[in-house]
């Protein structure tokens, strides 16, 4: 029988002293939403297609499209039409929508996700 890799421990605090735990790396979630992963492909890339999206993001392009359109609707993102093909512009000023988070921009995840200034 096959010995299963050793997962790297993570460190949680429980009050003064630290404990060690296994990391979880086959979770089936992620700290990121969707939302934010559409975002990081298209301020990586504001030309590909939402078919490209869908499949760096791993959901349907129904779903990509539903998405863009409320970060559309949110002001987060604009649609211009470039022939047969979509650009999207993002508005990285934005303030993050969330009470904990609305000290934040968009611009401030996208620096810390794709680690540059964008």
């Amino acid at each position: 029988m096959k010995a299963s890799p050793a997962k790297p421990a993570a460190k949680a605090v429980s009050g003064t002293r630290a404990i060690s735990k296994p990391v979880d790396t086959d979770a089936p979630w992620t700290f990121l939403s969707n939302h934010t992963h559409v975002l990081v492909c298209l301020a990586a890339d504001a030309e590909q297609t939402l078919r490209d999206v869908a499949s760096k993001v791993g959901i349907t392009e129904r779903a990509v499209q539903r998405i863009v359109a409320e970060l559309e609707a949110a002001g987060a993102l604009t649609r211009e039409r470039d022939g047969r093909r979509n650009r999207y512009r993002l508005d990285t000023t934005l303030p993050l929508r969330h009470p904990l988070e609305k000290h934040r921009s968009i611009g401030d995840v996208l620096a810390l996700v794709l680690g540059k200034g964008r």
